[in-house]
């Protein structure tokens, strides 16, 4: 395996049609409610896109090319990757991987202060090489041609990748599909996997006869979510597709389908721009548009399934509006060397992009544990 440098680049011509697709939209009629239960309401959807038309700065790929960037072929395909290393000699390891509808975009606030620690008023024990890879058929990542690229082949890519850098030992960090790539590492790997944190933690719910208050409370959550929340990944686990004509094709439609997931699964008063700017959800929708992945990375639903136990050293992170909000008891039914549990106050799904500071400090607080 031999890395080569990238870098992100975005054409005016890709952009010129980007604008003229924008400004061709044939808009469906209003919602008939007051609210986001149909979806993304007409009025912020039209308002969305033509602030992507008019006003967005398109400088994503400048923030992404700031840092080390390489692709290698990784068990016959073409692999994105950051790779950010860090100044202090003693550093660790640590591969961080996102999920859907993320990229290694919404990584670029954590690098610095996880691999330059002294630089950002931390601790240099602390520092981190940091690995972030594009999921296969994410972002810059190859488009699999092929069935099987499902959770614990990425997880083997991704021991391939941390060994081919160098590091044969290491840890691994994830949020959505990513805390599902990362618990798998754990598994596929465990001599080298010294331990993960995830910040979405899959466990099951309801499996104790005394709930507590915040353990019922989570499960209704859970059921309302499974009876208005699940839509997506319904279609997107069955019939990939389909639903990728749509979203290849029509801007708005892509624009309205990721801006509906800020909606509903950051810690918001009930609009999207209450937890990310504009700027940070326009940056989500422009690298599934630009590289054209929105089937791609919907075949992962296809693919993909969460594994049953998790028996590395692992972490969790809760927060308070994550899709699944697992008590500590619940959790260990799954992660059964459970070393670090902690409920945060404030933060949802995308915890890299609205709590930067306290998943940085999460991530620390674990890994001082196994590193």
């Amino acid at each position: 395996m031999t890395a080569e440098p990238f870098e992100v680049s975005v054409t005016e011509a890709d952009i010129a049609d980007l604008r003229e697709r924008l400004r061709r939209t044939r808009w469906p009629e209003a919602e008939t409610v007051a609210d986001w239960s149909q979806g993304v309401p007409l009025a912020y959807a039209r308002e969305l896109c033509r602030s992507w038309a008019e006003e967005y700065d398109f400088g994503f790929a400048d923030r992404l090319n700031a840092f080390p960037q390489y692709r290698d072929t990784v068990d016959g395909l073409g692999i994105h990757f950051l790779h950010v290393r860090s100044p202090e000699p003693d550093a660790f390891p640590l591969v961080v991987t996102h999920g859907w509808p993320g990229s290694v975009l919404e990584f670029l606030d954590v690098l610095g202060p996880l691999t330059d620690p002294r630089a950002h008023g931390g601790d240099p024990a602390d520092a981190f090489h940091v690995v972030a890879p594009s999921l296969p058929g994410y972002g810059w990542s190859d488009k699999p041609s092929a069935t099987g690229w499902g959770i614990e082949r990425t997880a083997r890519a991704w021991d391939r990748l941390m060994v081919s850098l160098g590091y044969g030992r290491y840890g691994a960090q994830g949020g959505d599909w990513g805390s599902a790539v990362s618990g798998a590492l754990g598994e596929v790997a465990p001599e080298r996997v010294a331990g993960l944190h995830v910040n979405l933690a899959s466990a099951p719910l309801g499996a104790f006869d005394d709930p507590t208050p915040q353990e019922r409370a989570a499960r209704e959550a859970t059921e309302e979510f499974r009876r208005t929340g699940r839509g997506y990944s319904g279609q997107q686990s069955t019939r990939p597709q389909t639903l990728g004509y749509g979203l290849t094709d029509s801007p708005a439609g892509q624009a309205a389908w990721i801006a509906e997931k800020f909606w509903a699964w950051t810690d918001n008063d009930g609009h999207p721009e209450d937890a990310l700017s504009r700027q940070q959800i326009l940056d989500a929708v422009s690298v599934y548009w630009f590289t054209a992945s929105a089937t791609s990375s919907a075949r992962l639903y296809w693919e993909g399934r969460f594994g049953e136990k998790v028996t590395a050293p692992s972490g969790i992170s809760v927060y308070p509006r994550e899709i699944t909000r697992p008590s500590r008891r619940e959790a260990e039914l799954r992660f059964t060397d459970l070393r670090w549990f902690e409920e945060l106050p404030h933060g949802g799904h995308f915890a890299a992009l609205e709590q930067p500071d306290s998943l940085v400090e999460q991530i620390r607080g674990f890994f001082r544990l196994v590193r």
